[in-house]
C-alpha cells in the first residue's frame, strides 16, 4: 500500500474534524462541515483552504526570462516586479503539461506555483529544457500554501498584519508580510471566483498562521474548506481543472485559455506552430457550459451525443450550490459548440437532453 503525502496542516484537520480522502496521493481534507456550508462561506463570507500540496518551484538566473519564454504560452516580459501572471506549459505537439502561476521578484528571480499531481513531471519537464545562466530548484516541500477565499478576506487579513493589504492589486503580491509575527508572501490571486489571499509561507510556520486566521475570522462566519468546495467553486467560475479541463491531450485553446496563450510573442514555445495553426484553422474542439434540460447530473467523462453522434463528453459537472441547477463543462466538436445547440448527456444509460449555456456560470459582483 502507498503511503499517503500529507500537509503540515494534516494534525490540525484532525482537531477541526475534516475528513480526509486520497487526492492524486495526497491525503486532504474533502469538507469539515459540509460542501454545501463550505462552498456558501466563501460567496458570502470567508473560506480558508489548505493547499499546501501545490508544487512550488524557484527559477533563478540572469538568462530567466528568456528561458520561462520558451517555456510558457502567456508573455513573462510582461511581468512587473511584484506580479503574477497565468500561464500554460505545453509539449511540442500543444498539449498540456499544466497550468501555472508565475511570480516574479526580479528579472533574475521567479517562483512557479504548479498543480499538486504534476510537480515531479513539471519540474523534469523544466530541467530537461534549461539553457544558459538558469537555475530551476523544486522548493515544495519547504513552503506551505493558504487560500483566504471570500467577500470578507481582505478585513479578515488586515486584522493580522500592519501593510494595508488593500494596496495589493489583483495579480500582484507583496513577500515578507508579517502575520503573526511569520513571514509570508500575500498574493491578491484565488481559485474560487471570489476575491482574496494566497498565503505562501515556510512550511514549519504554516500552523500558526492557519490558526490565527480562523480566530480572527470567527466572528465573520469565516470557515475552515476543503477540497469539495474548492472543487465546486472554481467550477461554477469555470477555471480550468488540470486532468479535467486540461491534460496532455486538450491544448490551451481548446480549454478555453486562449488568453494566456500569446502567439504574438516572439520567442518560439513548446506548441508555438500547433497552436497557431489551431487559431488560423479553428480549433477542433471546444469546452462549452452546459445546463441539462432532463433531470440528472453530468459528470466527468459522460459521453455527449448530438442526433445518435457521438461529439464529446463531460470534463466536470455538479449540481451547483449557488445556482441551484444541474451544469456541466464539456469538450465537444466546435461545430456544435453555439449557444442555445440542444445535446444529449449519457447518464446511466440513458440519453439525457442538455443545452449548450453561456459561462462562467457565476461570476461576483464586483461593487
Amino acid at each position: 500500500m502507498t503511503t499517503l503525502l500529507r500537509t503540515p496542516l494534516f494534525e490540525e484537520y484532525k482537531v477541526l474534524g475534516g475528513k480526509t480522502i486520497d487526492f492524486g496521493g495526497w491525503e486532504l481534507p474533502v469538507q469539515f462541515s459540509s460542501i454545501k456550508e463550505e462552498h456558501e462561506a466563501v460567496r458570502t463570507a470567508a473560506g480558508l483552504f489548505d493547499v499546501s500540496h501545490m508544487g512550488e518551484i524557484e527559477v533563478t538566473g540572469k538568462d530567466s526570462l528568456k528561458y520561462l519564454q520558451k517555456m510558457m504560452t502567456n508573455d513573462v516580459s510582461k511581468l512587473k516586479n511584484e506580479g503574477a501572471l497565468y500561464s500554460a506549459m505545453c509539449y511540442e505537439n500543444a498539449g498540456t503539461v499544466d497550468d501555472l502561476l508565475i511570480y516574479k521578484f526580479s528579472d533574475d528571480h521567479y517562483l512557479l506555483v504548479v498543480n499538486a499531481s504534476n510537480i515531479e513531471k513539471d519540474f523534469g519537464w523544466l530541467l530537461s529544457h534549461v539553457e544558459g545562466d538558469v537555475k530551476v530548484e523544486n522548493k515544495s516541500n519547504e513552503m506551505a500554501q493558504l487560500a483566504l477565499q471570500g467577500p470578507k478576506a481582505v478585513e479578515i487579513l488586515q486584522r493580522l498584519t500592519a501593510l494595508n493589504v488593500s494596496e495589493i492589486k489583483y495579480f500582484t503580491f507583496k513577500n515578507e508580510v508579517q502575520i503573526a509575527e511569520k513571514s509570508a508572501l500575500v498574493s491578491r490571486t484565488g481559485y474560487t471566483g471570489e476575491d482574496g489571499f494566497e498565503i505562501y509561507c515556510a512550511a514549519e510556520d504554516v500552523a500558526k498562521i492557519w490558526n490565527v486566521l480562523l480566530e480572527a475570522g470567527k466572528a465573520d462566519g469565516l470557515k475552515p474548506c476543503g477540497l469539495g468546495a474548492r472543487d465546486t467553486l472554481r467550477f461554477e467560475a469555470t477555471l480550468a481543472l488540470y486532468g479535467q479541463e486540461l491534460t496532455k491531450d486538450i491544448t490551451p485553446l481548446e480549454a478555453g485559455i486562449g488568453f494566456a496563450v500569446k502567439l504574438n510573442k516572439e520567442e518560439n514555445f513548446f506548441g508555438k506552430e500547433v497552436l497557431k495553426q489551431q487559431k488560423e484553422n479553428g480549433i477542433p474542439r471546444k469546452l462549452v457550459g452546459i445546463e441539462m434540460i432532463d433531470k440528472g447530473i453530468p459528470r466527468s467523462h459522460y459521453p455527449v451525443y448530438l442526433n445518435d453522434e457521438l461529439i464529446g463528453e463531460v470534463t466536470s459537472g455538479t449540481q451547483s450550490p449557488t445556482l441551484k441547477r444541474n451544469i456541466g463543462l464539456a469538450l465537444i466538436k466546435t461545430e456544435f459548440s453555439a449557444l442555445g445547440t440542444e445535446l444529449e448527456v449519457e447518464i446511466r444509460n440513458k440519453k439525457l437532453k442538455a443545452v449548450v449555456v453561456a459561462t462562467p456560470f457565476y461570476k461576483r459582483d464586483k461593487k
